[in-house]
C-alpha cells in the first residue's frame, strides 16, 4: 500500500502540536510520575504512551479510512460529534482541574519497574479520550478525500502524531522530573497547567464544529 501525503500536512503538523502541547491525560500522567519517580520513569511512560496512541491511530485509520471514503455524510458527522465531545472534555478538565493535580501528586511510594511504566503508559495513550475524538474528528480535516487511499493516509498521519506525542511527552516529562520539587510543592501551578489545557480542548473542539458546518 503507497503511502499519501496530504496536501494540508503542515498544518496538521501545527494542529498536532497544539493538542500535544495542551495537557490532557497523557502529559499528565507523564508529569505525575515525573513528580512521583523522576525523569526515567517519566520517559519509560511517555515511550508507552506513544505506542498506545499510534495502535490507537490504526485503529481508527482501518476502521474510519473506508468509511469516510465513501460517505460526506459520515463525514460531518464524526467532525460534529468530536467537536462537541473534546469541548466537554475541556469543560470536565476545568471543573476537575484541583482533584487531578492533587491525584498528579499522590502516586504512591513504590517506584514501577519501566516495563511497568511503559505498560501503563500504553494504556494511557491507547484509551485518552483526547486521542481518539483527534484522530476521529480533527485529523479527517486535513485529508484529500478526493486521494485514492484514506487509510494510509490516516496511518501516515497516525505514525506522524505518535512521534510527535513521543517528543512533545517527552520534554514534558523530562521539565518536570527535573523540577519535580517546584511543581509538587505548588499544585496552584498544577492546576493552571490542566485549566489551560481544557481551554485549548474546548478551542480545538469550536474549531472542529465551525469547520464541520
Amino acid at each position: 500500500m503507497l503511502i499519501e501525503v496530504p496536501s494540508r500536512f503542515p498544518e496538521y503538523l501545527v494542529a498536532s502540536i497544539l493538542i500535544i502541547l495542551a495537557p490532557g491525560p497523557s502529559v499528565l500522567f507523564a508529569i505525575a510520575r515525573a513528580i512521583s519517580w523522576g525523569r526515567a520513569a517519566a520517559i519509560a511512560t511517555v515511550a508507552g504512551n506513544a505506542l498506545g496512541m499510534f495502535a490507537l491511530s490504526v485503529l481508527v485509520a482501518f476502521g474510519l479510512g473506508p468509511i469516510l471514503q465513501r460517505s460526506e455524510i459520515a463525514f460531518i458527522a464524526v467532525q460534529i460529534l468530536g467537536g462537541i465531545y473534546l469541548i466537554y472534555l475541556g469543560i470536565e478538565a476545568i471543573r476537575h482541574s484541583r482533584i487531578q493535580a492533587a491525584d498528579m501528586i499522590n502516586q504512591g511510594e513504590v517506584r514501577p519497574s519501566a516495563l511497568r511504566s511503559i505498560r501503563d503508559g500504553f494504556w494511557v495513550g491507547a484509551l485518552n479520550p483526547k486521542g481518539l475524538v483527534f484522530f476521529a474528528a480533527i485529523l479527517p480535516q486535513f485529508l484529500d478525500r478526493d486521494g485514492s487511499n484514506l487509510t494510509s493516509q490516516l496511518l501516515l498521519m497516525g505514525a506522524t502524531f505518535g512521534l510527535l506525542a513521543l517528543i512533545g511527552d517527552g520534554t514534558w516529562g523530562v521539565l518536570a522530573g527535573t523540577v519535580r520539587n517546584w511543581m509538587a510543592n505548588t499544585p496552584s501551578r498544577l492546576i493552571a497547567m490542566r485549566r489551560s489545557g481544557g481551554v485549548v480542548m474546548i478551542l480545538l473542539g469550536l474549531f472542529t464544529l465551525i469547520s464541520a458546518l
